[in-house]
Formats: structure tokens, sequence, C-alpha cells
């Protein structure tokens, strides 16, 4: 077990516990590679971070970004899986195909996005205002409100953060769909066929047979998805840079780092995001426990 050790004293352990203590020193870029890292600690950088709206206001479009992206994610990677569950001509490159997203070059996808939505000469607005009958394109990365007409009434829409959010589910979801499909095809067939002889509806099988035993695979993948998409940072970045209200906590992160040149401020930042995602996954593992689920 040494070499593993070793691996992860050196990859993991080690820059965890260097992040913890810069975060407690007044550290510039500049002078990083000469600094003492146990050298005179301040608790000033927390001080400045936790005072500032704009941690607050990138934890609260974290938090929506990362809710609305795991949920469609596993939204769409339930829907698909169960459609590809049963046998059908050319099952095999259906399922195939649906990982595209998922193994394409992040950099290529988000290029490809950029164009189809570009308001100028983008597929998406040119169908919406040939085909829907839009009267102006819609700035979907550079608009951070729009309004939705709906009965008469204006509603606002965070565009530009809807948008990242799809973008995440559609990108995202073969990962939910590998998992849920693996437990679809471990799932016996006895109860649902026995279900509909007694005249239940395939709604009714999904919502009491299916679906309770698909809860653990879900959840998994409910933690995993909000792990990731917490600290999410290249899909966003690439596709607006963190504006147009955009701009989550570790768009923030790369800020105070690479152009306030503030690596105490950065580190004392990620910290912060550490324990908000420790907290958060600890209800969610207490509520699962209290249901009785297993994780």
């Amino acid at each position: 077990m040494s070499p593993t050790l070793v691996i992860v004293l050196a990859v993991v352990v080690v820059p965890l516990i260097w992040s913890i203590l810069i975060s407690f020193q007044r550290l510039k870029l500049i002078n990083i590679g000469t600094a003492n890292v146990f050298g005179n600690f301040t608790l000033s950088n927390f001080e400045r971070v936790l005072t500032s709206k704009s941690l607050w206001t990138s934890l609260g479009t974290t938090f929506v970004y990362t809710f609305g992206s795991v949920v469609l994610a596993i939204s769409l990677g339930l829907i698909a899986a169960l459609v590809v569950r049963k046998p059908f001509r050319g099952r095999t490159f259906v399922r195939a195909a649906m990982l595209l997203p998922y193994i394409a070059p992040v950099v290529a996808v988000t290029f490809i996005w950029r164009i189809m939505l570009n308001p100028e000469f983008g597929i998406v607005n040119e169908f919406g205002q040939n085909v829907l009958g839009w009267t102006d394109p819609i700035p979907f990365l550079s608009e951070a409100r729009g309004t939705w007409e709906f009965l008469g009434a204006e509603i606002p829409v965070p565009t530009a953060l809807l948008t990242v959010i799809a973008f995440e589910g559609w990108r995202y979801f073969p990962f939910a769909f590998l998992f849920i499909m693996a437990r679809l095809e471990a799932l016996s067939t006895e109860p649902e066929e026995a279900a509909m002889v007694d005249g239940a509806t395939p709604s009714q099988s999904f919502r009491y047979i299916v679906l309770p035993q698909l809860l653990p695979v879900i959840g998994l993948l409910a933690i995993l998805r909000t792990i990731w998409t917490f600290n999410e940072f290249d899909d966003i970045f690439l596709l607006t840079g963190g504006a147009a209200g955009t701009g989550v906590a570790s768009v923030r992160i790369y800020e105070l780092l690479t152009i306030q040149r503030n690596v105490g401020g950065a580190a004392a930042q990620s910290v912060i995001l550490a324990v908000v995602l420790v907290i958060m996954l600890s209800i969610y593992l207490l509520v699962l426990r209290r249901r009785g689920e297993k994780v």
C-alpha cells in the first residue's frame, strides 16, 4: 500500500494542507514562490471574503446553477434510460450516440454551442425568428436578464444562467444515463408484469415499482453531480466567462487569483466553498439515512 499512500499524500493531502495554510496569509502571486508557508498567520483574508458582497452573490448563483444542473442532468438521464430500456432495432447505436455529449472535448462542445446561440448568425435564433415568430434575436450567452411575456405579464428570466444550466444538463446527462441504465438492466421484470396483469398503468408501474428501486442510484448520482457541479469552472468560463449573471464561486476564485493576484484571498474563498459543500452533503446524507436508504 505504500506507493498508493505516497501518491495520495503528494497529490491530495499535501496540496490541501498547503491551500489551508496560505489562506491564513497575505500572499500575492508575485511572491508566492519565496513565501514562508508557516509565516505570519492572519484572518484578514477570511474577513475580506466574508464581508464581500460578491462572495454571497456568487454563492447564490452557484446554488441555483448546481441545483438546476443536477436536476436537469438526472432527469434527462432517467428519461433516456427509460427510452432505450426495451429492445428495438438500432438500440445499441442510440445508446452509444447518447454518450457523445459526455465524451466530446469541452472546448469543442462549448464552441459549437456559442456558434449555435449567436444572436447574429446562430441557427437557434434563425429558427426562432423564422419558425417560432421571435421578433428579435435572443443573446443567450450575454443577456443577464430577459423578459418572457405570459398572459400579458412580463416575467424576468435569467437568460444566460438558464442557458449554462441547459448546457450542463445536456453535457452530463450521459453520466446519469449510464448509472440508471445499468440499474434498470438489473431489475426483475416479474413485478412489473404482475402489476400489468392486475390492471396497473405504465405510469403507476413506474411510480410504485421501478422508481423506488432507482432511488438509491439517483441519490448517489445527486451527491456526485452536486460535488462536481458546485466546483464547475471550465464550462461556464468557456461559454460566458462568468459574465451576464453566471459568475459562480469558482469563477470568483479565478478572478481573485489571476486579476487581483490575491493568492491568500483565493485560497480563503476555496476553503469556505469546501466547508459549504461538506455541510450541504452532510445534510443530504442525513436525510437519506433517515429515509432508510443506503449510501
